[in-house]
């Protein structure tokens, strides 16, 4: 029995199966890219895909209208093969990675956060130097009176150059010794490290290659960015990003976790990550940047716990498991070789420090770049993503928490919800007298509407609310043309109707999107209420408030803080320092210094496990009302 799968805008792909098999499983197995949010339980509905020839035995899902169904759509998860089959599998249930919109990394914004990273770390005092050099060396060929066996003529060279007492030359560069001093007449470039009184060398290669390159990764849950990075100034060579290839095995790291833990799941996390992102990612900087793959020295990853377990490939079920303890929080030692990552095999892989199981490694990073560890004022740091992590303090103590807000800020949990690729609606306006709406959204001019993503989920529930359409409770108490009602009386507001949108289906959102919402939001205030509780502080305390992560770029700060998500303090002091986790992995990369700075901001970071927190459960509830139950924390919240 055969399924294919014919991909919008690729090249079909069949696989061989059984009757009964799983589709959704089938098309994981066959590498074929479908969105899956909730990793195939049926509760999100994003899974879609449209049975052209065969059979199917699917069980009946809400998200799938009878029309729907009768028109061939079926969600794959609920889907099993009867016969040899063909089914259509539509761009946008693999856009999430090809298409996943990130921070523009070559807008000057972009630039000038990693630009403001160097002066910031320049003037606490940090140097942005690093061990690594590129050695030209020009050494007489052998004779018959000069037999001096290449190793110990190389060593002599660097030691001539450089001042080394000790010089290594390990076996990948032993075994191309002999042919590439010959190729090149015995005149060379030597790559390596410098450390004290040691050069270890790393790379022997055509003397005119003297390219020494760092590599900066962010991998989060969603989306994975990455930049190249000239190790002698700190320029960068070449960005890029691209969803995580894990999303297909659930939204959230905990279905990634109990995936790992099926027969051979840990292997197939890994090679997601590994050999669907960051390879294709990192051999297309080189290409962009014209350097080997080889010049790659040192890479650093910021990335939460769980993502650094799924990397490496070592057991992360006990991080989700009472009591909650990870396999490791700081790793030495490790090397691209170890990864089969497409660089130099010697090349050490630096992971910034996880704190604890739900605060990781992209946190440690961001703390560092937002220099909140240097300064007097109490600051907050907020990254936003598909989980919520805080860092509340001062060059004097670091508290930092993580809350579970659930897959809503990147569409999930949400009926119309998508991640920000084309079509997803960004931002919104609507006029309080008509209810009209007018949206922003991604993608070219004159590009339809497919759904809602984090952004524009924020703006629409806070402008609903500002107009009088819903109320605290997040239900609907205003009757108009875009306000619809189904037949047990839920209300739901019409962002676009069917003859509007890229897909012939109506955009919504409803009372159960705005619930599922709320709680969300709820998470993230009720975070940084309990951890400024626990250092006996209130928000009036707060001097600056930076707030990071992919979704944190299109946020509407008056918005966030009209629903009760973010703090009411004033606007001025909210600043978006963009991906904070890249930009601290970018100083790891070409400053020691830093990279040891890091680490120290690890090691000093105090981690409150809120589950465990007397109250938070308290201040969860009175979270989960537009914009609180206490309104004298958001005095300048709207409802007009």
């Amino acid at each position: 029995m055969k399924v294919t799968f014919q991909i919008e805008g690729a090249t079909p792909v069949s696989i061989e199966c059984n009757a009964g098999d799983n589709l959704l499983e089938l098309a994981r197995r066959a590498n074929v890219a479908i969105d899956a949010p909730c990793s195939g339980n049926g509760s999100c509905g994003k899974c879609r895909v449209k049975l052209v020839e065969g059979q199917l035995e699917t069980i009946p899902s809400r998200h799938i209208t009878p029309e729907e169904t009768e028109a061939g759509w079926r969600l794959s998860c609920n889907s099993k093969v009867l016969s040899d089959c063909v089914v259509f599998v539509p761009d946008i249930a693999s856009a999430y990675q090809s298409r996943m919109k990130t921070a523009d990394l070559s807008s000057p914004e972009e630039v000038a956060i990693f630009e403001n990273c160097q002066n910031d770390l320049k003037s606490s005092g940090l140097s942005f130097a690093n061990n690594y050099r590129a050695l030209t060396l020009t050494m007489s060929a052998p004779s018959e009176d000069d037999t001096m066996p290449d190793n110990e003529r190389l060593t002599w060279a660097i030691q001539e150059v450089t001042g080394a007492e000790k010089v290594h030359i390990p076996y990948a560069v032993m075994v191309k010794l002999a042919s590439t001093l010959r190729e090149h007449d015995f005149s060379v470039c030597v790559k390596g490290e410098l450390e004290g009184d040691t050069f270890r060398c790393m790379e022997i290669c055509d003397p005119a290659d003297t390219a020494i390159v760092g590599c900066a990764i962010d991998i989060g849950t969603t989306t994975v960015s990455m930049v190249l990075v000239d190790l002698k100034t700190g320029k960068i060579l070449a960005k890029g990003s691209s969803g995580n290839g894990q999303i297909r095995y659930g939204a959230d790291v905990i279905n990634r976790i109990i995936e790992s833990t099926r027969p051979g799941g840990r292997k197939k996390l890994q090679d997601a990550i590994v050999k669907e992102t960051l390879n294709p990612i990192i051999a297309n900087l080189c290409r962009s940047a014209g350097i080997s793959a080889k010049s790659i020295l040192r890479l650093c990853i910021g990335a939460n716990t769980t993502m650094n377990h799924l990397l490496i490939g070592v057991d992360a079920d006990p991080v989700r498991m009472d009591p909650y303890i990870p396999s490791f929080f700081g790793w030495d030692g490790l090397t691209a070789g170890d990864l089969k990552l497409p660089a130099n095999p010697l090349a050490a892989v630096l992971i910034a420090p996880n704190i604890g199981s739900y605060v990781g490694g992209d946190i440690t990073a961001g703390t560092l770049a937002s220099m909140i560890w240097d300064k007097d004022e109490m600051s907050l740091f907020i990254d936003l993503g598909t989980n919520g992590e805080i860092v509340f303090g001062n060059r004097d103590f670091l508290m930092s928490c993580a809350c579970s807000a659930g897959p809503a800020f990147e569409g999930g949990d949400i009926s119309c919800g998508m991640r920000a690729t084309d079509g997803a609606v960004e931002a919104c306006i609507i006029d309080k007298t008509t209810m009209e709406p007018t949206l922003t959204i991604v993608g070219e001019a004159g590009q339809k509407c497919v759904g809602i993503c984090g952004s524009g989920i924020i703006d629409i529930i806070s402008e609903l609310y500002r107009c009088g359409i819903i109320n605290a409770k997040g239900l609907f108490v205003r009757e108009g043309e875009r306000v619809k009602r189904d037949q047990h009386g839920m209300g739901r507001y019409v962002i676009a109707f069917a003859d509007e949108t890229e897909t012939g289906r109506e955009v919504s959102i409803n009372e159960v999107d705005i619930d599922n919402f709320i709680r969300a939001k709820g998470a993230i205030f009720s975070a940084i209420d309990t951890l400024l509780q626990s250092v006996d502080m209130t928000v009036d305390m707060i001097d600056h408030v930076y707030v990071a992560g992919g979704i944190g770029s299109g946020i509407n700060m008056k918005n966030a803080v009209n629903i009760g998500m973010l703090p009411d303090v004033e606007l001025e002091k909210f600043s978006y320092i963009g991906n904070s986790s890249l930009t601290g992995a970018y100083a790891m990369v070409i400053s020691d210094e830093a990279n040891a700075k890091c680490a120290e901001v690890g090691a000093n970071m105090t981690y409150l496990e809120l589950s465990t927190y007397p109250g938070y459960m308290d201040s969860f509830v009175a979270a989960c009302f537009i914009p609180h139950t206490d309104s004298r924390l958001f005095p300048s919240s709207v409802q007009e």
